[in-house]
């Protein structure tokens, strides 16, 4: 039998934070937590960075995943939403960071790409296609969810080839 690897794909949001955790054999990936995080938008903004900090931390506390696989926040059109996409983002690195979690972060492109074979891909196509990847009965909902499967199912698919471009140049993946 071959030993689980697994890995924690989040979607970083304040109101919002998409997570998965994946089991990975070498054969077959399952999904064994998908959800969102959710946080209430009357509270002070430290009190809900608070709350997805302990979220976070039990997540990484019960399943011990080798890899975070965070999304990249290029481009937000609207500040406040940056702010917090950013602020949620950093909470789940230096959680993941802090307890010797490789932290790797995908553009929403790159994700899509890989996940739905093109980088255009909306919403939908995701959700789509992480349930056909992952043997779901019904697409994961909402979208964060499904964003968060696929960032792991993203990092699934990168990270051989990582490994092999930082053999190659004798550096870390």
């Amino acid at each position: 039998m071959l030993a689980h690897v697994f890995v924690l794909g989040i979607d970083p949001g304040l109101s919002r934070c998409g997570y998965c955790v994946l089991a990975a054999d070498g054969r077959r990936n399952r999904a064994v937590a998908l959800g969102v995080i959710t946080t209430p938008v009357s509270a002070p903004v430290p009190d809900r960075l608070v709350e997805l900090q302990r979220e976070v931390r039990g997540l990484l506390e019960e399943f011990r995943p080798s890899v975070l696989a965070v999304e990249r926040v290029l481009f937000q059109v609207n500040a406040r939403t940056a702010m917090a996409v950013g602020q949620a983002s950093g909470i789940c690195m230096a959680e993941a960071a802090g307890r010797g979690c490789e932290v790797v972060q995908y553009s929403p492109n790159q994700v899509k790409q890989v996940v739905a074979g093109w980088g255009g891909a909306d919403k939908q196509q995701v959700q789509r296609m992480v349930q056909s990847l992952l043997d779901l009965p019904a697409p994961p909902r909402p979208a964060d969810a499904a964003d968060a499967a696929a960032l792991a199912l993203c990092h699934l698919a990168m990270a051989p080839m990582q490994r092999a471009v930082a053999a190659a140049s004798g550096s870390r993946p």
